[in-house]
């Protein structure tokens, strides 16, 4: 099969301006999509909706925070704002957990917003034997919450669990987070597979620390797009696995897609 995680900055850039994620989700062919910064709009734009029904796939979306997405942004050739890491980008507002600054809600009052769902999805053309949702503490410094994605599928008729994660910078804190996810992933049912992915934030040292006892299944930059410098987003896997090939690709997101070929030994 083919397992792939591709986070879509909801749809647009840094700017607001929309970006060719839905066309470079779909081209990627993956049997399983793990899908951090997924959109759905209130009266507008359901990327989730969008991808399930032009890939006939289906799977769950979870809701980490309400926030306004810009839909009429303009703004220079670079993906976003050069200082947006400081100051904040102008393509998403999220104001659940902390108050936007002045000069956010100066720039927000010039554009067209959307209101919507930021969150955390899957996708599948797998048979889905169970779902669930696994809330994660939210962290003193985050304006969004956190969950885990625990679905049990079946390839060829075995088993085997997906695990999708969107998780936090560290420095934020993410350790404290990633420990919840190993007591989580650990008292899955044992002898069963497991594939663990999506956007962690953190490079492969630092995880193999985090989370010992993985197997990278693909090795590729993720992170920035245009000119990537280092992978944050990865596929790991526990079991009998085993990678036939993989890669990252840009498709207009400000994260790399990043797919893995797999087979269950």
């Amino acid at each position: 099969m083919r397992v792939a995680t591709f986070n879509l900055h909801a749809g647009v850039d840094g700017w607001g301006r929309a970006t060719r994620v839905v066309e470079c989700a779909a081209s990627l062919n993956a049997d399983v999509l793990i899908l951090p910064e997924l959109w759905r709009g209130v009266d507008g734009q359901d990327l989730y909706q969008q991808l399930g029904d032009r890939l006939v796939m289906r799977g769950t979306f979870v809701p980490l925070a309400n926030a306004e997405r810009v839909t009429s942004g303009t703004g220079g050739r670079s993906w976003q704002p050069l200082l947006a890491h400081f100051t904040g980008e102008h393509g998403l507002y999220f104001s659940d957990h902390r108050s936007l600054r002045k000069a956010q809600l100066r720039r927000r009052s010039r554009k067209q917003t959307e209101r919507g769902e930021w969150g955390l999805g899957i996708l599948t053309r797998l048979p889905i034997e169970e779902l669930r949702v696994e809330r994660l503490d939210r962290l003193p410094r985050e304006k969004v919450c956190r969950a885990l994605i625990i679905a049990r599928l079946s390839l060829e008729g075995r088993a085997f669990y997906l695990v999708a994660v969107h998780g936090a910078h560290l420095s934020h804190g993410s350790f404290r987070q990633y420990r919840r996810v190993r007591s989580l992933v650990d008292a899955l049912e044992q002898g069963v597979p497991v594939v663990l992915g999506g956007d962690f934030n953190s490079w492969r040292p630092v995880l193999r620390f985090l989370l010992p006892g993985w197997q990278s299944l693909v090795k590729s930059k993720t992170w920035p797009a245009r000119l990537p410098h280092s992978q944050i987003d990865h596929l790991f896997a526990r079991g009998p696995w085993r990678s036939l090939g993989g890669t990252s690709v840009d498709g207009g997101s400000d994260h790399r897609a990043l797919y893995a070929d797999v087979e269950l030994n």
